[in-house]
């Protein structure tokens, strides 16, 4: 009989095990078509990869555990078992890179077996961090480069080594390019370091949207600094678009507002830590779920937040910001995450339900959010300390929320909630800042609607309440209950009627289908001064026709991608200057 159970122990280890890595395969599969899509300037293509890729892990965990279901019938839910199997499964994965995937994978697949609330620390790994017994940098494979005098030189090497099938358009240009911004930078920031000592890129290149990125830092003698260049596929070949050298530039490339990338360096976990070391402080959390691990970016956001939920003794609040009619925000205030629990009911005028908002949610979770939609994690079955619960949210959480959260003894059972970094309201934020401040960011949210539009999303609801501003004072869109593609909206205007009457009248005069916009109606979102107000329809106006969106919407149907940049893109060299006037010329 021993024999027996640990024959079904190792047969259920192994299961899992080629489960896992016939996952790794496909997503791996998935990721290497983002080369070939950027060489052939394949925008559309990139676009289903992203939705394909964050699908495969649910149906993988999902096959499993109905061949588990299938296999070991009554069996599957005996704890001895599977505390028995975790310890097996783990004693074979200590110290192997990236063991942490594997640990989270076989996690998750407990998780569903038992409907787990919480932890159950006697069948999953509770610990997941993937460093154990050794240096993660030192499972990264790392292209260096020696400086010996010449940035021109090292940056032509470093363009070779990462060449594609399509070939650069100049390279010599573009190292002077790269040498230039290197070399302005250096002088601005870095020279009190010393020279250079050597740059080190890992070795896979990172897609994004239509953007290749070369993710590198440059070692100076007591000093790191990120280097990131960017590079694009013109109708001429190849070349560089951007080098991003401040921490603030490279953090919102690698920001929790926009899509995850394509890369497959040779250890995850030694790019999350590479990464890591140039962006000392953005999450590590955040940068498993930016490299597409979406799922263990889960798992280290509630193993981090857990542990710092012990070591604290603030409570659980309402978030800062107008109440929510579908969902109930809140927020522990000294950790930067807010928590969003769909409300039993909606208040007026909303007039969705429960699945159409969640469905709202998987749209967002499956697009490109252009740096202007915040990455939400859905998570279920989490408990917390009842006691960390302020009494008026904790009664609000019972009464407005008791389909999805409930007390057991000590502990607030959630059911289902959805997690994502905590911004400020805009319509908070701009009470708080000075003038020019303000103008600056109502622009920017003038901007953030022109982005999602170009990516084919439609906010909905554009009240200041529902955007918010990061810390890098960049606008975003967080209120998803209302999203929708621009391509099923129809975009009209305001039909003229020749009673008077009619436009006396407080109600609607005309026919309203079901998916119709009036962007005239979007002036009575625009609460701010008059002074905010009229800067806003200056610059970004044309938001308020018809025209704007229906062009934005033809443009779509036809399949052309309007790209949105992340960066800003520096001056050009004087000497490239010159070789595009003279490209110009000879074009004419």
């Amino acid at each position: 009989m021993a024999e027996q159970r640990k024959q079904t122990i190792a047969r259920i280890s192994e299961f899992i095990y080629e489960g896992f890595q016939k996952y790794n395969e496909n997503f791996f599969r998935v990721t290497e078509r983002a080369r070939r899509r950027f060489e052939q300037r394949d925008w559309g293509g990139h676009q289903q990869d992203i939705i394909e890729r964050v699908e495969l892990y649910e149906k993988s965990v999902r096959r499993i555990v109905v061949s588990l279901r299938k296999n070991l019938g009554p069996r599957v839910t005996d704890p001895k078992l599977w505390h028995s199997t975790r310890r097996y499964f783990g004693e074979r994965l200590y110290n192997v890179p990236d063991a942490g995937f594997m640990k989270t994978f076989f996690n998750s697949i407990t998780r569903r077996i038992f409907d787990t609330v919480g932890i159950d620390a006697e069948i999953e790994f509770v610990s997941s961090a993937p460093d154990e017994g050794f240096n993660p940098l030192e499972t990264l494979t790392l292209n260096r480069y020696p400086y010996w005098g010449s940035l021109d030189k090292t940056f032509k090497t470093i363009l070779d080594d990462f060449a594609f099938k399509v070939p650069y358009r100049n390279i010599n240009t573009d190292s002077r390019t790269i040498s230039h911004e290197v070399q302005h930078y250096f002088q601005a920031h870095l020279k009190q370091y010393g020279d250079f000592l050597r740059f080190e890129f890992i070795d896979s290149a990172f897609f994004q949207s239509a953007r290749a990125y070369l993710i590198g830092r440059t070692i100076q003698l007591d000093h790191v600094n990120p280097i990131i260049i960017a590079l694009k596929n013109s109708a001429g070949g190849i070349e560089v678009d951007a080098v991003l050298l401040s921490e603030e530039e490279v953090s919102v490339v690698f920001s929790y507002t926009r899509s995850y990338y394509f890369a497959n360096p040779h250890s995850v976990m030694g790019a999350v830590h590479f990464l890591h070391s140039i962006l000392p402080n953005k999450p590590i959390d955040e940068l498993y779920t930016v490299l597409g691990r979406l799922r263990q970016g889960k798992t280290e956001r509630y193993r981090i937040f857990s542990h710092h939920l012990q070591h604290t003794d603030d409570r659980f609040v309402h978030a800062d910001g107008d109440k929510g009619l579908v969902m109930l925000v809140f927020t522990l205030p000294s950790y930067d995450l807010v928590f969003k629990i769909i409300r039993d009911n909606f208040g007026y005028p909303k007039t969705i339900n429960r699945e159409e908002v969640q469905s709202k949610y998987r749209l967002v979770s499956r697009h490109d959010r252009a740096g202007r939609l915040i990455d939400t994690q859905e998570f279920r079955n989490l408990e917390f300390p009842v006691n960390r619960f302020d009494k008026a949210l904790l009664d609000e959480l019972l009464s407005e929320a008791s389909g999805t959260v409930h007390v057991d003894e000590d502990q607030l059972i959630i059911d289902h909630v959805y997690i994502e970094r905590r911004v400020r309201p805009l319509n908070l934020y701009l009470r708080e800042v000075e003038r020019a401040d303000a103008g600056e960011v109502i622009l920017d949210y003038g901007q953030t609607i022109k982005d999602l539009a170009n990516t084919n999303i439609f906010p909905g609801d554009l009240l200041l309440k529902n955007f918010g501003v990061t810390r890098h004072r960049r606008v975003v869109f967080y209120d998803y209950d209302e999203v929708a593609l621009v391509t099923e909206c129809d975009f009209r205007d305001i039909p003229d009627s020749d009673d008077d009457e009619d436009l006396m009248r407080s109600d609607v005069w005309f026919h309203v289908n079901k998916n119709d916009i009036f962007p005239e109606e979007f002036i009575k979102f625009l609460s701010m001064d008059a002074g905010l107000r009229e800067l806003f329809l200056k610059v970004h106006g044309d938001l308020l026709t018809a025209g704007y969106w229906n062009r934005v919407k033809s443009k779509h149907l036809k399949g052309d991608i309007e790209l949105v940049i992340p960066y800003f893109r520096h001056s050009v060299p004087a000497d490239q200057q010159m070789e595009n006037r003279e490209r110009k010329s000879a074009a004419m």
